[in-house]
């Protein structure tokens, strides 16, 4: 019998960051930006538990990446779109970083990943803005 996980937030980017992305899409230097966030609008989907961060993603969502929160050892959060949504950057033990982007409500879930490793660690980890 497995262990329940309660999903803190489940979804895709914020649809701002397409909107947005969509309208740059108009002058042609702003194009490859556009491709971008509608490729992650399309197949990047995020899944944020009391256990773990998992974030599938790549061609077509055929890649998948898990983190515990024991392997955490910083969390940075970066508003974009005017505060509506933001990237948070998790740094791991080993030195390696995951990229979440277009996060919605990214102050809140920022705030519980820092938490939820905080209680693993046993040490303090805050959600530095940058």
């Amino acid at each position: 019998m497995g262990i329940k996980e309660e999903a803190f937030y489940e979804g895709g980017p914020h649809v701002g960051d397409l909107i947005i992305n969509i309208l740059l899409g108009f002058t042609v230097i702003c194009l490859p930006l556009t491709v971008g966030s509608i490729v992650r609008a399309l197949w990047l989907r995020y899944r944020i538990t009391d256990r773990r961060i998992s974030v599938t993603g790549g061609w077509q969502g055929r890649d998948r990446t898990d983190i515990i929160y024991s392997e955490v050892t910083k969390v940075f959060k970066i508003p974009r779109g005017l505060g509506s949504w933001g990237d948070i950057v998790v740094t791991l033990r080993d030195g390696s970083r995951l990229e979440l982007r277009a996060i919605p409500r990214f102050r809140e879930i920022s705030d519980f990943i820092a938490e939820k490793a905080a209680q693993k660690t046993g040490k303090t980890i805050d959600a530095i803005k940058s």
